[in-house]
């Protein structure tokens, strides 16, 4: 029986990236014999070019019934003039909400050959590695909203029952690492986050007693992973907050381009995709960084696939080749490598 994903590249450098985590992918898989069918869909602009609707039919259906989504990126100013309906973003937006994938983790490593690439000390950087907990599916990304030529709104809205699943994996999480967890939010102004902080309390102190809580508000948690980021375990936040803390905590691995994610729900389907967005201006030039999107492959090895060996056989391989210097230009950018040689360095590890 053969595994069944489907491919949604997207847009920007979304097919460039996609198709190298997709390479490694088929590598890894016939190391062990394992037979894997590619359906490769539309989403997001390119989407929109095909069909007229940000989210294609057809790909829409295939991913109902696929064991896992691999996705690259959606947007860019191309598609900036159309309704909100109409936008790339909506078709991402349709497809979690789909996919019922409300649990968007994140992993953060600062590796210590990349430390000089970022903008901190190293003695900030020691001992960094942290999961951040992202609600995917609920808040304002998903509230009513509404805009006229004068005013605007979107509504922040969550239910106990949306803020309980969230925590359960972040805690099931935390007992698998040092147990401890962040919960980030602004209950100091939020009627939401008000409520996101006690139900988190509740079922930590009656469920999850072995685990260490602590509660922190957003501004608060962006000061400190910038000064001192290695204190966090697993950083558990709503929908919108934890889109802006890991692009910020992208900066402590050196690059947007090596920052996986895994998008889980209920099931075992779960959609994986780097963090990065399209990048429309690098579009075409062949230098995007891969990394991303293959570390999300590793993820979906592990989530989906249940083969934690081979997901551990991909990290290893893109570690090694971080480690001997290959990276592109985002990173080195001189003497750096090419998307298709760095996807290449990595196939030939494995």
């Amino acid at each position: 029986m053969s595994y069944n994903i489907v491919s949604l590249a997207g847009d920007g450098v979304g097919p460039e990236v996609t198709e190298a985590a997709l390479t490694v992918l088929q590598t890894v898989l016939a190391k062990k014999d394992k037979p894997v069918e590619i359906y490769k869909g539309y989403i997001g602009g390119a989407s929109y070019v095909r069909c007229g609707l940000p989210f294609d039919p057809q790909s829409r259906v295939a991913c109902q019934s696929a064991d896992a989504v691999l996705l690259g990126a959606v947007g860019g100013p191309r598609w900036d003039h159309l309704p909100s309906e109409l936008r790339p973003e909506a078709g991402l937006l349709s497809l979690r909400k789909d996919l019922d994938v409300y649990a968007n983790i994140r992993p953060v490593v600062a590796r210590k050959c990349l430390f000089e690439r970022t903008p901190y000390r190293d003695e900030i950087l020691k001992d960094v590695d942290l999961v951040i907990v992202r609600e995917l599916t609920g808040g304002i990304y998903f509230g009513e909203k509404s805009r006229t030529s004068t005013e605007a709104f979107d509504v922040c809205k969550y239910n106990v029952t949306e803020i309980r699943r969230i925590t359960r994996v972040a805690a099931d999480l935390a007992r698998t690492r040092r147990k401890k967890i962040s919960s980030v939010d602004k209950a100091n102004v939020m009627e939401t986050s008000r409520l996101w902080r006690k139900t988190v309390s509740d079922l930590i102190r009656n469920d999850y007693p072995d685990l260490e809580l602590e509660h922190i508000l957003v501004d608060s948690a962006a000061m400190y992973l910038a000064q001192k980021p290695s204190t966090f375990d697993v950083i558990l936040t709503e929908n919108m907050f934890g889109d802006i803390l890991s692009d910020q905590a992208s900066t402590l691995a050196g690059s947007l381009g090596i920052m996986p994610s895994a998008s889980l729900s209920d099931t075992s389907v779960g959609l994986y995709e780097p963090i990065h967005g399209s990048a429309p201006t690098l579009a075409g030039q062949g230098i995007a960084n891969p990394i991303g999107s293959i570390l999300s492959v590793a993820m979906m090895l592990r989530h989906s696939l249940h083969s934690p060996d081979l997901a551990e056989l991909v990290e290893k391989a893109v570690e090694a080749v971080i480690n001997q210097g290959f990276l592109t230009p985002d990173l080195l950018p001189k003497g750096s490598c090419r998307t298709v040689e760095l996807t290449q360095r990595i196939c030939d590890r494995l």
